[in-house]
């Protein structure tokens, strides 16, 4: 099983097309800033993490996520810094040998990760 976690200052670029060995299901999620916080316009978020707590926070729930649901291999990316609307913050990919349990991954890794990791976010209003 491979993990790799990578905090990234400003917006993520584009993905790139990452393939596992013997995954049957690769599922990307890319979660972007909304043009709207709290039903106010933004121009971005500003995001502040404290990075070594979140690099291992992140690794650490990669890795219980990961064995739980016998993924192949999981890769997350998160912007810190300045990102702005309709840019990309944050990308998980996860590979499984089936589809299910990847699906199921990529949602609890995703809800633990906004409880339990140090990144928060200010919004920059228009």
């Amino acid at each position: 099983m491979s993990t790799t976690v990578t905090i990234v200052d400003g917006p993520l670029e584009s993905a790139k097309p990452w393939t596992v060995s013997d995954a049957g299901a690769v599922v990307e999620f890319e979660g972007l800033v909304r043009p709207l916080e709290q039903d106010r316009p933004i121009d971005a978020l500003d995001y502040e993490a404290y990075e070594p707590m979140a690099t291992k926070m992140l690794t650490q729930i990669a890795d219980e996520v990961a064995s739980k649901h016998s993924l192949l291999a999981i890769r997350v990316l998160h912007s810190a810094g300045r990102v702005p609307a309709g840019e990309c913050s944050f990308r998980l990919h996860l590979a499984a040998a089936h589809r299910k349990p990847a699906i199921a991954a990529m949602d609890e890794f995703i809800d633990r990760m906004k409880q339990d990791v140090p990144i928060w976010k200010t919004p920059v209003w228009s």
